[in-house]
């Protein structure tokens, strides 16, 4: 089964405040918000939607395809996603732009407010799997250009192509109208439990109408665990707790990574589900969504040994 992953490519600048971003909120006053939080460290990291997917995905060994455009400043960047098992071949490097970038502070709750500058990203739009990426089995479309989401929603429809629709952080960008379109028909819909909200609120649409038309649903909900629903089957998907959560920026793209893996290989939805739950793991106990690594052999050691043994990852081994 071919995956090729469509969204952002990003260099990530991250910020950490020694404090609660609530205390410096008041209550009767958010309708006029000024506010400047003096931070204690900045990294700058390789990130984006897309290859943050595609990372743990080929750690996974799950041989993705990146469909999506960069900037001039992608050269170093496309050379060592090549190096991890990615394929680059469907990447369009936009000349005269940069690469979106990605600026996100986190407080000590791990709270998180970002803005994001799309660069290259902007183009995205002209991308198409006929083009680039004719041999798709599986495809998700994560955040990335509006534009691009609807036309990638739209020709996955056209095409038969099976698709993850995971709007996420562009759920407060997008339209109530291009949301509908692309959970309309979707092969799963992944978001997590604000996001799910917020999409209710913009297409009027209730849970129940929303699972009428999207073949699943995935809610995460940080270490309270997940739910999937799969062809009317609920599935509560523990969180692989660590107690070493450094910082919380990319683990929703690993979790979609590991349960992507899970389909690839045909394996129960409830292993999918907690494969993605790992995988996440492993994201919030480094700085940066592509700085963690990890084996299949100590990946299944460390499923084992968190959730029970399993006789379906032996297809992980194989």
């Amino acid at each position: 089964m071919k995956i090729v992953v469509t969204g952002s490519i990003a260099y990530d600048y991250l910020m950490f405040f020694p404090g609660k971003f609530t205390d410096s909120l008041i209550a009767d006053q958010l309708e006029s918000v000024s506010l400047s939080f003096l931070v204690d460290s900045l990294k700058r990291q390789r990130g984006g939607t897309a290859p943050n997917i595609a990372y743990t995905l080929a750690l996974l060994g799950g041989n993705p395809t990146i469909m999506a455009t960069a900037g001039q400043d992608f050269g170093d960047y496309r050379a060592w996603l090549e190096e991890q098992g990615v394929d680059t071949s469907a990447i369009i490097e936009i000349e005269d732009d940069y690469c979106a970038s990605f600026f996100v502070n986190t407080d000590q709750d791990h709270n998180q407010i970002a803005s994001f500058y799309t660069g290259a990203m902007a183009h995205a739009g002209r991308l198409s799997f006929a083009q680039h990426a004719a041999d798709t089995d599986l495809a998700i479309i994560s955040p990335n250009d509006p534009t691009a989401m609807r036309n990638h929603a739209q020709e996955c429809k056209e095409r038969g192509i099976r698709y993850i629709y995971d709007p996420s952080q562009q759920a407060a960008r997008i339209s109530g109208d291009d949301l509908r379109h692309g959970l309309e028909g979707c092969y799963l819909l992944t978001v997590n439990e604000y996001e799910f909200r917020l999409i209710q609120e913009k297409t009027g649409l209730s849970p129940e109408q929303i699972l009428d038309r999207v073949g699943g649903l995935l809610v995460t909900r940080g270490a309270k665990g997940s739910t999937l629903i799969v062809d009317g089957t609920e599935y509560e998907i523990p969180s692989a707790a660590s107690e070493q959560v450094v910082e919380p920026t990319g683990a929703g793209d690993a979790y979609r990574a590991g349960l992507m893996r899970g389909i690839q290989l045909g394996l129960p939805w409830p292993v999918a589900g907690r494969m993605g739950a790992l995988a996440a793991t492993y994201v919030l106990e480094q700085v940066g969504t592509q700085n963690h690594h990890f084996t299949i052999a100590s990946f299944i050691a460390r499923y084992r040994q968190t959730f029970g043994d399993d006789e379906a990852l032996r297809e992980l081994l194989d």
